[in-house]
This record gives structure tokens, sequence and C-alpha cells, in this order.
């Protein structure tokens, strides 16, 4: 679809004749675009998108989260002495100070953001420093975030990382059986059943107040960490989307969950599916330093379980879509789903023997 770039950048607070609107970056759920703005001869680049108001609903509620966090962030890095431009995501907002554009003519929402200068955006991990840096910057970005009143974000996706409810959709699930599955994989389905223990660990945590709610970003992948082009050191985190009250050990896990493994997601072959504990040693470094004295003591004790405890909701999650019908996750062959479930699986009976050493990791990394 095409959209008059000129009319919806004009309600945006930015001064110059708009040069070009192009499509840009990889992501797949908003449509991104390079808006290149000239004023006496000077050119400046901004990233205009257009919002998936299918996915995210409460457009309003989204873009709240999204102005709070950033709002905070940037005024805790200029009290640092850092330049909030480069190191943050922000927001341009609108000439009547809203964080976002309805526009009625083609019913999208627009929002804007500076153009993060002079830094890229990994998609895969090509090396090992490459994994370190982006544990840095989610270690600052937690550590910005770390005072933070988390309680009045909106919950994007509602009990996302709420393990319970996950255990009980599974249950349900496993009952229904409405494709006759399950009885050709009971090895599988013992699997889950057998650590039910884990579900209620940090959700318990956080409910009675004994580990703080904080501000969570639930993609903590390479291509959401913008990296200095010269120095390959970490500008900023992007992608805000689904930001939400939670707990960072969510966000620490889920990183080890699908860096720490060489195979892909989706392995046949399990025996190269493998945890590698350098690389968690890589990332806990990282990490750790960054985060500082934004983590509590029992979150850092959590931090290595909680690297079991998502590729575990993961597995759980591909296993039940399998007992569905596949009708959640998106799937290219015969029995993928159950193929993604093994792999956490196997993943997770690593993390499991070595967890004393994970730990000892953390617990090194953070004195």
């Amino acid at each position: 679809m095409s959209y008059d770039f000129k009319s919806i950048i004009d309600k945006f607070e930015v001064d110059g004749e708009l040069i070009s609107c192009e499509r840009y970056g990889e992501g797949h759920i908003n449509e991104t675009y390079l808006a290149v703005l000239e004023k006496n001869g000077v050119k400046t680049d901004y990233i205009l998108q257009k919002i998936n108001s299918k996915l995210f609903t409460n457009v309003e509620a989204l873009m709240n989260n999204i102005r709070s966090v950033t709002e905070f962030n940037r005024e805790r890095i200029k009290a640092r002495g850092g330049n909030p431009d480069r190191e943050s995501l922000s927001l341009i907002y609108t000439k009547d100070k809203k964080a976002y554009y309805h526009c009625k003519t083609c019913d999208g929402y627009f929002r804007m953001y500076i153009f993060i200068t002079d830094a890229v955006a990994y998609q895969v991990v090509e090396k090992p420093e490459h994994f370190y840096q982006s544990a840095v910057a989610f270690g600052n970005f937690a550590n910005l975030l770390a005072e933070f009143d988390a309680s009045g974000l909106y919950e994007v996706l509602p009990d996302f990382h709420n393990t319970e409810k996950r255990f009980r959709d599974f249950e349900n699930s496993l009952k229904a059986d409405k494709f006759d599955r399950a009885k050709t994989i009971k090895k599988e389905i013992d699997f889950v059943l057998a650590r039910k223990d884990y579900c209620g660990r940090i959700v318990k945590l956080l409910r009675n107040g004994e580990m703080p709610t904080k501000v969570t970003h639930n993609d903590t992948k390479l291509n959401n960490v913008m990296l200095d082009k010269t120095t390959g050191e970490p500008v900023a985190v992007i992608d805000l989307d689904t930001i939400m009250p939670g707990s960072i050990c969510y966000d620490f896990g889920d990183s080890i969950r699908f860096g720490c493994n060489p195979a892909s997601e989706d392995e046949k072959d399990l025996s190269k599916v493998n945890f590698d504990i350098n690389l968690f040693k890589e990332y806990a470094k990282g990490y750790l330093s960054a985060i500082g004295n934004g983590a509590t003591q029992i979150e850092k004790d959590n931090f290595a379980f909680g690297a079991i405890l998502m590729t575990y909701e993961c597995g759980m999650r591909f296993l039940a879509d399998y007992l569905d019908g596949d009708i959640y996750f998106r799937t290219h062959r015969e029995g993928h789903n159950l193929d993604r479930a093994r792999t956490q699986f196997k993943l997770i009976e690593d993390m499991e023997k070595l967890l004393p050493q994970m730990e000892q990791i953390v617990k090194e990394c953070s004195l």
C-alpha cells in the first residue's frame, strides 16, 4: 500500500523538505521506513514506522509504554553525561505532542524516531564478541530502568511469561488432544510434566514481592541492539514494542536460550544441539558488568535458572502447539513444532547438568 508520506511526516515535529522515504531494515512486524529530510543543504535521517495495529490493538497504551520508558532513559543518560539521541530509542512527537499519528485516510498508526547514526544491527551472531556486546547492551538497558516503576506499564501480551498459566494451557491442549497426537509423543509429554515445579518459581517470587517487578524487553535478540560501526561496542537497545512488567531473569534467560545453542532452533539432529557454557560465560560477563547495582541478589541467584525456565516455557509452547494442530507458530514441514520442542528439551537437559557451574559463573561475574 502506498502512503502520502509528506502529509504524514508533516504532522511530526521535524523541519525540512522530504527527499525520500523508503522501506528499511528486516523487521517483519511493523512497516519501517527511512525518511530523509533536507534543510539548507543538510540532510537528516529519521525512522518512520507504521505500527501493526492488528497485532498491537491498543496503540495508545503501547505508545504510552514506549513514551514513558524512553523519556526515563533519556533523563538517566543525560544525567550521566551521555548522548540520549544516540544511546536511547527516542521518539519524535507530533505537533500536538502525541507519541503517534493516526492517519484516517489510510487508517494507519505512525510513529517517528530519531535515527541512530553510525550504528548497525546484526541479524545473527557472527562471533562471540557480538554476543558479549549484546549482553552489555541489555545489561545497561536493565541498569537504566532499575528504578523505573514498571507497575504502570500496559501488558502488551498478557501473561506472556506467566509459566503457571503456560503450564495450564499445555495441560488443556494435552487433555483435548484434538489431533490424536499425544500417543506418539509420550516421552516429550512426560518431560514437560516432570518439570512442573519449574513453573511457579519466579512467578511466586514476583507475586510475593520477594523479587522486584521491573521493565522487561521480552525480545532480547542481537538484532535489537545497535552496535557502533567503528568500535563494535553497544550504542542502544531498540524495538520496545514488547516492554512489559516482569522479571529481568526472563530477559537474561531468553538471551541464553537462543544465544548459547550453535544449532538452529528446529534442528532435527539433536547431536548438533548443545548448550555452550563458554558462550554463557561471555554473556554473563557482559550482562553483569553492565547492570552493576541494578540487579538485586535474588535476581542474580535466579539468572541461571531463568535460562532453564525460558527454554522450558518455549519448548512447552511448541509442544502444545503441536498438540493443537500447529495453529500458532508458523510451520514449514510435518512435525516442525515437535522438532522445535525437542531442541529446547535437549538444551534443558544440558543446562540442568551444568546448572551449578552456571550459577558459579554468575556469582564470579557479579564480584
